[in-house]
């Protein structure tokens, strides 16, 4: 793994644009405000690439294909786990109303409409950061931190593939370069591995992100172009007068910066409330297990489709992903989730050799109903951009969102249409902005100065 970068140790007090997360959402923030002449900060809870974060364990994956996490079986599938613990959406026991509100939301974006619309928007996005990624300048000697790569998509039952080639057509003419893959040509492409499935799918156009490498990577080419990254400080709290953020205390000190940008991850909904702000977000944990690459295990990545499973080799390991479990800030890892996805990978692989398990993590992935990221202007705020929930595509997604947050802070038209990722699209549910918030409406005050965590970026 790659050597963490420098850090700051005491912050400028007055920095140009100041970051709030130092995941891979927040780099990419700063990399092209940086780009566009800005001075920029950026201020991490912890380390860039700290376990902590969701940008770590992940598989990497920025393909073009995933759907939004929203869908007509979604909520039935989370109420069932509720008997059967073991199911692969795991939703926890709660009379929340934060996260009632975000399963009403669920279900609204669930309907067939709304998801051809968000796939039609997710499949732009992705588009826009494959397009950036091999133009980033982070490649270190020994390994490469992004590559190109087809991935292959499993379907263990024939009604599962069938439905896959049904939507097929679709799919390809929305802009993903899928195709039905031969099994004489899986066991091209795969030589080694054992598939029990009852067919694939072949994605021609996926990138692949090593992480946490990239996210130190990356962070090294910012500091190289002169962005400061402060490590191991907390945000306590904010000052804020009439509609400006004017001052951001931190454990390490207080901040003055002339522009705020929070891409917090998973607890950007909490920073946000302490501005009076309500973000529609919630943290769904997944989880990733690494082993040592078998000898007969896949040369490339592989998606598990019905069983929500990502395979990913570096190397000498194999990692492998996914799960998600609907439980809060929660970040401990459960013994009955890791078995579902070691079982799902022995149902499509079941000669695959056991090897030894070097590393089991979680990490807690910032989603939004519609699966679309928050970008844009704080409601009520003149020098304050959201830049939070990228959920499950974070790899994927944030590229195109540092653009689109550098266009906007700079008062530059954006390179796409951001009304599908506006703050108040929620607004039609009760709680906007969120009750209690500590905003004054023209004086000057201090918000509440309670410790609270910034988090790195998505998964």
């Amino acid at each position: 793994m790659s050597s963490s970068p420098p850090v700051t140790a005491q912050p400028v007090t007055d920095p140009d644009v100041l970051v709030i997360g130092g995941g891979i959402a927040g780099l990419f923030c700063a990399y092209f405000l940086r780009l566009a002449g800005h001075g920029v900060t950026v201020l991490e809870r912890s380390a860039i690439g700290d376990p902590a974060g969701c940008s770590y364990g992940n598989t990497g994956f920025v393909g073009i294909g995933s759907a939004p996490l929203a869908g007509p079986n979604l909520l039935r599938n989370g109420v069932r786990s509720l008997l059967r613990p073991d199911d692969r959406l795991a939703l926890a026991p709660s009379l929340d109303r934060d996260r009632l509100r975000w399963l009403w939301q669920l279900r609204r974006a669930g309907s067939a409409d709304e998801l051809r619309r968000g796939v039609d928007i997710m499949i732009e996005l992705k588009l826009r950061s494959l397009a950036i990624l091999p133009e980033v300048d982070v490649a270190v000697p020994a390994e490469p931190v992004f590559q190109t790569s087809g991935m292959v998509q499993a379907y263990r039952t024939a009604a599962g593939f069938e439905r896959a080639c049904r939507a097929l057509p679709r799919a390809v003419a929305n802009g993903v370069p899928l195709r039905v893959l031969e099994r004489d040509e899986l066991r091209e492409l795969e030589p080694d591995a054992e598939f029990d499935i009852a067919g694939a799918l072949y994605n021609e156009s996926c990138g692949l992100l090593r992480a946490p490498d990239f996210s130190l990577a990356l962070a090294r080419t910012l500091t190289a172009m002169g962005v400061e990254i402060i490590g191991g400080s907390t945000v306590d709290g904010f000052e804020v007068s009439g509609r400006s953020v004017v001052a951001v205390r931190t454990s390490t000190g207080d901040l003055h910066p002339r522009e705020v940008v929070l891409a917090a991850g998973s607890w950007s909904a909490e920073l946000a409330g302490r501005l009076g702000l309500y973000l529609e977000l919630q943290p769904i944990k997944g989880y990733s297990v690494t082993v040592r690459a078998p000898a007969n295990g896949p040369r490339g990545p592989v998606l598990l489709v019905e069983g929500m499973v990502a395979l990913r080799p570096l190397g000498d390991r194999l990692r492998f992903g996914g799960d998600m479990t609907l439980a809060g800030l929660d970040r401990s890892v459960s013994r009955r989730r890791i078995a579902r996805m070691r079982h799902t990978v022995r149902q499509h692989l079941p000669a695959l050799e056991p090897t030894e398990t070097l590393e089991v993590w979680a990490g807690l992935r910032p989603c939004t109903p519609d699966s679309l990221p928050l970008l844009g202007r704080a409601p009520g705020y003149d020098n304050l951009t959201i830049a939070a929930g990228h959920g499950h595509n974070g790899m994927g997604l944030a590229p195109v969102s540092g653009q689109l947050i550098a266009e906007l802070v700079s008062g530059r038209p954006t390179a796409m249409d951001i009304s599908p990722f506006r703050l108040e699209r929620f607004s039609n549910a009760p709680r906007w902005p969120r009750p209690g918030g500590t905003r004054p409406a023209a004086e000057p005050a201090t918000a509440s100065t309670a410790a609270a965590s910034t988090a790195g970026g998505p998964s």
